[in-house]
């Protein structure tokens, strides 16, 4: 039986080895139409990574920062890689590399399978490694500038006052110094703050591709007065009251204060430490001023720099408060229709500068009752004050509503409608209150 078997299997093993690679032929060709095999570039660059780079060497030239690449992989991992791009990595094996030139290959691996690297661009880089070096350098500090009038230069310090500078051997050697600079055009006091500093070459040249530890120091530049001089505030002296109505807000000066000289050392030291302007009349002022105004210096002083300084006054309107009883103008009353308003006139509060709400009269006021839209009924209605000056404010309206009672007017009658543009005709009766309350009296 068993010959048999074994003779069956010898005259039909090419029908089996057909059939079998028939059936893997058939196989291959399912998978490859449920997840075709796709070939095109990744979509971005991949960045390019360094491998086993010695601290003992570094770079003269810069690297591409990145390469582009080619795949041949199945959808289904193309699929994969669109989502997780990270998934792909480029990197460059600089692994017990020395000084000199090299010739590297760009290496590609993606973290999932299977795929095919067709092309990198570029496929090699050229790479020149020169050993590091080290060396300090004392820090120098260039002053810009000159300090104010009155003012001189002390003592500079500088911490620390040495700096690492290292990168590649050639590179190092080029540089002569490290600098850094400071201005203090103007300064009247120490300047204390930080200052990043440079590599140099001989002529005064930038070096790059170095690194320097510290970049940054901190720089110490002591400025003092010269003697006879002394640093004063200013203090404004005035006289007389701005217009009725009117107050004086706030008294602002520029420069706020200032460098006086003697020559006689003993005489600036015995000042109380300000000076005053000659006397500001402030008499009927009613609107902000600058002046110029000069300096009441005592016998023997003099003022460093400019003979006068700049005084700026606020001036500002007091505030009060009106009550006005006024009558109620209707606008927007459809025709046809006849307005009741309960009541027909209202108790207007205004407030805003005195001097203003002294020539404000009740002829040049205006209440609207709006009634654009309305049809018969009973409706609450605010009340809006019109032709109120920009300065003044309405601070309440009394009742806040009124009802109004619209009806159809009988045929024959006369609808009554106000003109448009003239002013509201005032209520017979008491004359509108006119007394003018301050809010407050403000002190200067």
């Amino acid at each position: 039986m068993i010959r048999g078997l074994l003779r069956w299997l010898r005259e039909s093993f090419s029908s089996l080895s057909l059939a079998f690679f028939l059936s893997l032929i058939v196989w291959v060709s399912a998978v490859l139409s449920s997840d075709p095999t796709v070939t095109r570039p990744l979509p971005q660059p991949v960045t390019l990574e360094l491998e086993g780079l010695s601290s003992e060497v570094t770079f003269l030239e810069p690297l591409p920062s990145s390469v582009n690449v080619t795949l041949r992989a199945p959808q289904s991992v193309w699929e994969r890689i669109l989502i997780q791009p990270n998934l792909v990595h480029a990197w460059l094996d600089l692994t017990n590399l020395s000084e000199g030139e090299h010739e590297l290959e760009v290496k590609v691996r993606v973290g999932v399978t299977p795929y095919h690297v067709v092309k990198v661009i570029p496929e090699e880089v050229s790479v020149r490694l020169e050993r590091v070096e080290t060396k300090w350098f004392p820090v120098s500090i260039s002053i810009l500038g000159e300090p104010a009038l009155g003012y001189q230069k002390g003592q500079l310090s500088i911490s620390p006052g040495l700096v690492q500078v290292s990168g590649a051997r050639s590179i190092v050697e080029r540089v002569k110094s490290v600098q850094g600079e400071l201005d203090i055009n103007g300064a009247a006091e120490t300047q204390r703050r930080p200052v990043r500093v440079r590599a140099l070459d001989q002529n005064g040249a930038v070096v790059d591709g170095v690194r320097l530890v510290p970049d940054t120091v901190s720089v110490n530049q002591v400025i003092t007065l010269l003697g006879g001089y002394r640093n004063v505030v200013i203090k404004v002296v005035t006289i007389g009251e701005p217009a009725e109505g009117y107050w004086l807000t706030n008294i602002s000066v520029s420069p706020p204060n200032v460098v006086v000289f003697s020559a006689d050392p003993q005489i600036v030291d015995a000042l109380p430490g300000y000076v005053e302007t000659e006397a500001v009349d402030l008499t009927g002022l009613s609107d902000d001023v600058d002046l110029r105004v000069p300096l009441n210096l005592p016998s023997g002083v003099e003022l460093a720099g400019e003979e006068s300084v700049l005084v700026r006054l606020n001036i500002a309107a007091l505030e009060g408060s009106l009550p006005m009883t006024l009558p109620l103008d209707i606008v927007g009353l459809s025709p046809g229709l006849g307005a009741t308003l309960s009541p027909d006139q209202v108790d207007v509060l205004l407030s805003g500068p005195i001097p203003v709400l002294k020539n404000l009269k009740a002829s040049n006021l205006r209440v609207i009752v709006d009634l654009s839209g309305l049809g018969a009924g009973e409706y609450q209605i605010s009340p809006r004050v019109d032709l109120v000056p920009e300065s003044v404010k309405v601070a309440s309206i009394l009742p806040e509503n009124v009802s109004v009672v619209l009806a159809p007017v009988p045929s024959g009658t006369a609808t009554p409608s106000p003109t448009p543009g003239l002013p509201p005709t005032l209520t017979p009766g008491p004359t509108p209150t006119r007394a003018i309350f301050p809010v407050a009296t403000p002190t200067p």
